[in-house]
Formats: structure tokens, C-alpha cells, sequence
């Protein structure tokens, strides 16, 4: 009997530690942000930045937008750049704000919001989320390709191509190699062999993904769920909102905070939310 209650109680001491995880709401705009898909905290301005369609997400309509919001949530400057189509991932290269929209990326000044320049993708059909990784090259992810487009001296091409990369979408650089979100598995890739790897298996699509460190991941299912996935397979669902029809797509972080920003898309607001139990 003795031992049973050690164990017990020694359960319930660590239990904070594996199921501990919690979000909570720190601020949210209005609901004045058109069709909100990826979120960008850039440390070299202090500003907050937001991709909006303003349209339907494959429209090539030229209402497309960025919008620049403060760490609190105000905003700056609605229509700080304009003319996009329907942009969606983004991505910092020196001074320079890097976003997809749809067979293009736009070179946008990050300090004026001024396109510099669009460049094609040939071959692209839904160009979503972009990073910068080892090297300086530029990765694109294209969902309804299930591809990677690379880019490297502003010239495109197919990095790789794979049945795992079905409904590729999410990106981000762990290290030396790449994270990709795809649909039912998280994959790690080399940039240089191109070889995947399965890091964890989720119930539905990755769109936001943000590395927290020592093996652990926060995604989100663009219907709503966010999930925590800890480095000994464990997963816990932070937060869904499917049920209430509020979307959380690709996520934004402000590390220093531990704040997750997730625009919610055709709910029209960008929702702050602080990563607690780490």
C-alpha cells in the first residue's frame, strides 16, 4: 500500500510537467483584418506583421495586403503594403519582407512596405508558406503540389517533390534543416540530401508550426486546432475552435513572451495567446 501512494503522489508531482500546458488569451483586434492567413513578429522593427487575402484564398484580385500591428495588438497601419493578390506565408531576408502570393513571391521593403519586385514560379499552383534557410536560400511550400519550391539567386526552381509532402504547407528552419507541416505528419528534411523524416503523426493538416526547442512543436490545423508536440511523442491539444467556426492558421510567435499570434482567418482577427507550463 505504501508504495502504490509513493507512486501516486509521485505521479500527480510530475503530472504539470507533461500535461501542465496551457494557452491563454492575452489580447485579440477587431475584426477589422480581410481574411488574416499568416502572422510575422519581425524583432528588427518590433512590429507585428499580417498577411491578408481579402478575397478568396486562390483569387488573384490585387486587394491582397500586409497590415502592421504593435505587440499589443493595435494597429499601425492597415494597408501598409498593398497590390497582392492573396498572400499568405512570409519570411525575413536582411531588410527585406519576403511573402507568397498564390505563383509569385513579393519583395516587399520592410521599413516602407514598398514592392520591390514579384517573381514568378513556374509551374506553382498554391504557393503558402516561406522561409529562409541554411545558406540563405529561400523555400517555398506548394499545398496542392505537395512540393518545395527553392530559391537561389531569385531564380525558382522544385527543391523536392514526395507523397510525405502532401498538403505541404508549414515551414520553419530547426538547426540546419527544414520542418515541414504537411497533411497527418510533421517531417523533417536535410536541404542538402532532401531526405524526409516523419518527426510526429497529427490527426489533419499542419499549417502554422513554430519550433519551441529541445524536440518540441506547436502546430496548428488551419479549421482550428492547436497542438503541442512534446519530444517523447506525447501531444496535447492546446486549444480548438473548430466547433465554433474560428480558424487558426499560420501562427506567429514572439519568443521572448512565449505568445502564439493566430490569425483567424475568415473570422478577421489576430488573437494573442500566451504559452504557459513550459
Amino acid at each position: 500500500m505504501k508504495r502504490f501512494w509513493f507512486f501516486f503522489f509521485t505521479a500527480i508531482l510530475f503530472m504539470p510537467v507533461i500535461y501542465g500546458q496551457s494557452l491563454q488569451t492575452v489580447w485579440q483586434t477587431g475584426r477589422v483584418l480581410k481574411v488574416p492567413e499568416s502572422v510575422l513578429y519581425v524583432s528588427q522593427t518590433g512590429l507585428i506583421y499580417v498577411s491578408n487575402i481579402n478575397g478568396k484564398p486562390a483569387e488573384k484580385n490585387s486587394k491582397g495586403f500586409i497590415a502592421l500591428l504593435d505587440p499589443k495588438g493595435l494597429v499601425v497601419n492597415l494597408h501598409w503594403a498593398t497590390g497582392l493578390n492573396a498572400p499568405k506565408g512570409m519570411a525575413i531576408k536582411g531588410n527585406h519582407l519576403l511573402v507568397s502570393d498564390i505563383d509569385r513571391l513579393a519583395e516587399i521593403d520592410l521599413y516602407t512596405g514598398k514592392i520591390i519586385r514579384f517573381v514568378s514560379f513556374p509551374g506553382a499552383r498554391f504557393l503558402n508558406d516561406v522561409v529562409v534557410g541554411p545558406g540563405g536560400k529561400i523555400y517555398v511550400t506548394d499545398t496542392q503540389l505537395g512540393a518545395v519550391f527553392v530559391m537561389k539567386k531569385w531564380k525558382p526552381e522544385i527543391w523536392k517533390k514526395d507523397p510525405l509532402l502532401k498538403g505541404a504547407n508549414g515551414l520553419a528552419v530547426e538547426n540546419d534543416s527544414l520542418l515541414i507541416g504537411c497533411q497527418g505528419h510533421l517531417l523533417k528534411a536535410d536541404p542538402k540530401t532532401g531526405k524526409l523524416k516523419i518527426v510526429a503523426r497529427v490527426p489533419h493538416g499542419i499549417d502554422g508550426l513554430v519550433p519551441l526547442g529541445n524536440g518540441k512543436y506547436v502546430v496548428s490545423d488551419w479549421s482550428g486546432e492547436i497542438r503541442l508536440i512534446l519530444p517523447d511523442g506525447v501531444q496535447k491539444v492546446l486549444s480548438n475552435t473548430t466547433d465554433e467556426q474560428i480558424n487558426a492558421a499560420d501562427l506567429g510567435f514572439i519568443p521572448q513572451k512565449k505568445i502564439l499570434l493566430v490569425p483567424t482567418f475568415f473570422d478577421n482577427r489576430v488573437v494573442a495567446r500566451k504559452l504557459t507550463g513550459l
